[in-house]
C-alpha cells in the first residue's frame, strides 16, 4: 500500500520515533507498504521552522536527504493537486493538509495522520 506521511508523522519518524502510536509504526515499518512524503510538508517544515516553532525543529534539506536515503519517496506538488482543493469540504483551515489530502484523493494514496480533524475527511485518511 502507498502512504502519503503527514507532516507530523514524518517528523516523529524521523526524529522521535518513540512519539509514533503503535499502529503508525506497524504501518511504517510493514515492508509491504511504499512510504512517501510530500514536498508540501518540507516546505511547511521550512517556514514554521523559521518562524521558530519549537515543534517544528528540523533543517528540511538534511531530512529530505535522509528520508530519500532510507527509501521514501518523494512526492511532488502539482497543479492537479491544487486544483483539488477548492473540491475538499472545510473542515480543515490549515493550507498544507488540505495540500497533502488533495494529493492523496488525486494520486488515490492512503494519508497517515495523528491530526483528529484531519482524520475526519471522508477518503482515503488513517489516523494512526
Amino acid at each position: 500500500m502507498k502512504l502519503l506521511l503527514d507532516t507530523q508523522i514524518l517528523l516523529w519518524a524521523a526524529g522521535e520515533p518513540e512519539r509514533l502510536s503503535a499502529a503508525a509504526r506497524r504501518q511504517l515499518n510493514n515492508s509491504k507498504n511504499e512510504l512517501l512524503f510530500s514536498a508540501a510538508s518540507l516546505w511547511e517544515i521550512a517556514i514554521k521552522t523559521s518562524l521558530g516553532r519549537d515543534d517544528f525543529r528540523a533543517e528540511p534539506r538534511l531530512l529530505r536527504r535522509g528520508l530519500l536515503d532510507n527509501g521514501y519517496i518523494e512526492l511532488p506538488i502539482t497543479s492537479e493537486h491544487a486544483v483539488s482543493i477548492d473540491l475538499l469540504p472545510s473542515l480543515h483551515k490549515d493550507p498544507f493538509d488540505r495540500m497533502l489530502l488533495a494529493q492523496a484523493l488525486s494520486e488515490g494514496i492512503t494519508l497517515l495522520t495523528a491530526d483528529e480533524q484531519l482524520a475526519r475527511y471522508p477518503g482515503p485518511v488513517r489516523k494512526v
